[in-house]
């Protein structure tokens, strides 16, 4: 396998994130969504053709803002991201190792971005249970990587906030 398919703790797994999943969901979503409102407002204005073409503006959108989701998702940059910052985080103890909360990070980063929809709170209990065959060689226990998880998660959301306004993340911001 091609070294730029590894994901960043260098086993064979494909990415989930590599392949462009962020670009593909977001583009759907926000052409369907750019579409129906462009659409609409287009088409109140000049009938059925209005709506069509705001249908094709909105699908263009949409695959364009989708492919900043999926870079919002980059996993080389968030790994070089929580390797620089892991250890200001509240939740590390002191001397704790990023090989300990590297797995944790990339979980709560992958799995935003399988969930788009629902909140970090909604999903904790699946990513709990799912902790065991995620965590690789971390030393973790779920309930001290969920806080890791959790600030992965919101990082990668916020990141999608910036590119599509809103609160898909649903934290209130």
């Amino acid at each position: 396998m091609n070294d730029h398919k590894r994901n960043p703790s260098g086993d064979n797994k494909d990415h989930p994130a590599a392949k462009g999943i962020g670009a593909v969901v977001g583009g759907a979503a926000g052409g369907v969504a750019g579409g129906a409102a462009a659409g609409a407002a287009v088409g109140g204005m000049t009938g059925p053709v209005g709506a069509v073409l705001g249908a094709a503006v909105g699908a263009v959108a949409g695959a364009v803002i989708g492919k900043g989701v999926g870079k919002a998702a980059d996993p080389a940059v968030e790994e070089a991201y929580w390797r620089d910052n892991y250890s200001s985080r509240p939740y590390v103890s002191g001397g704790a190792k990023y090989d300990d909360y590297g797995p944790a990070y990339r979980y709560g980063a992958d799995s935003y971005t399988s969930n788009p929809d629902r909140s970090f709170e909604e999903a904790e209990p699946e990513l709990s249970s799912n902790w065991g065959s995620a965590r690789g060689k971390s030393s973790l226990e779920w309930e001290h990587a969920k806080h890791a998880s959790r600030d992965a998660w919101h990082r990668v959301s916020n990141g999608v906030e910036r590119a599509i306004p809103g609160d898909s993340d649903k934290d209130g911001r």
